[in-house]
C-alpha cells in the first residue's frame, strides 16, 4: 500500500536511512539524526511536497519525498526527489511503483520537472532514475567528501509536464490532498 507519510512513521524512517548515513553514500549526511529531526522532516516537508510510504503488513518498507530543489521563486517548478527502500525490500519493484506515484503527485501539483541528485557511480539508483525516463543533466565534480574519499554526484532529470507561460503557480501538497485528483491516484495504488 503507498500512502502518506505521518509524524509516526519517523522510527521506521530513521531504521532505513541510518545504514545509508552510517555505511553509504546515497546520502551525503554524515551523522544521523534523531528520530525526532526525522520526524520533523516529514511533518515541515508535507505542507509543501509529498512524502510517500510503501507499507507491508503494517511495515514500512520504504519512502520516497520530493523537496525544493533550490531557494529562489523562480524555481518553484522544479523539486529535487529522494527514495529509500529498506534493504530487505529491495529488487521487488517497489522502487519504480513508489517513485511512479510521486512523480504522479508531483505532476498533479504542477511541478514541471523532476532532479534526482546521485552520488556516482551508482549504478543502481542511475539505471533506476533512467528506467523511470530520467535524463542525465551533469556532473558535479568531487562534490562529497565522505568515508574517507571525494565523490562525484550526477543530477537526472525528468520533464513531468511542459510548462506553460506564464506558468500557473504550484499548488501546496496539503491541497492537493484534497481534491479527486489525489485521491485517484492514491486509490490506484493500493
Amino acid at each position: 500500500m503507498i500512502r502518506v507519510a505521518t509524524g509516526a512513521d519517523a522510527d521506521a524512517f530513521h531504521a532505513i536511512y541510518a545504514p545509508h548515513v552510517l555505511e553509504g553514500v546515497a546520502t551525503f549526511e554524515t551523522v544521523l539524526p534523531g528520530v525526532e529531526v526525522m520526524r520533523e522532516r516529514v511533518l515541515g516537508r508535507l505542507e509543501q511536497y509529498p512524502w510517500l510510504v510503501w507499507e507491508e503488513a503494517g511495515e514500512v518498507l520504504a519512502y520516497a519525498y520530493a523537496s525544493r530543489f533550490r531557494e529562489r521563486a523562480a524555481y518553484d517548478w522544479i523539486a529535487e526527489t529522494s527514495i529509500y527502500v529498506r534493504a530487505d525490500a529491495q529488487r521487488r519493484g517497489i522502487a519504480r511503483r513508489l517513485y511512479g506515484t510521486l512523480l504522479d503527485a508531483l505532476r498533479l501539483q504542477g511541478i514541471c520537472q523532476a532532479v534526482g541528485v546521485i552520488t556516482l557511480p551508482g549504478p543502481t539508483s542511475v539505471a533506476a532514475h533512467e528506467a523511470m525516463g530520467f535524463a542525465p543533466a551533469g556532473v558535479w565534480r568531487q562534490a562529497g567528501y565522505k568515508l574517507g574519499q571525494w565523490w562525484d554526484v550526477g543530477v537526472w532529470q525528468k520533464t513531468l509536464t511542459e510548462p506553460a507561460n506564464p506558468p500557473v503557480p504550484v499548488l501546496r501538497f496539503r491541497d492537493l490532498r484534497e481534491l479527486p485528483a489525489w485521491r485517484t491516484l492514491i486509490a490506484r495504488t493500493g
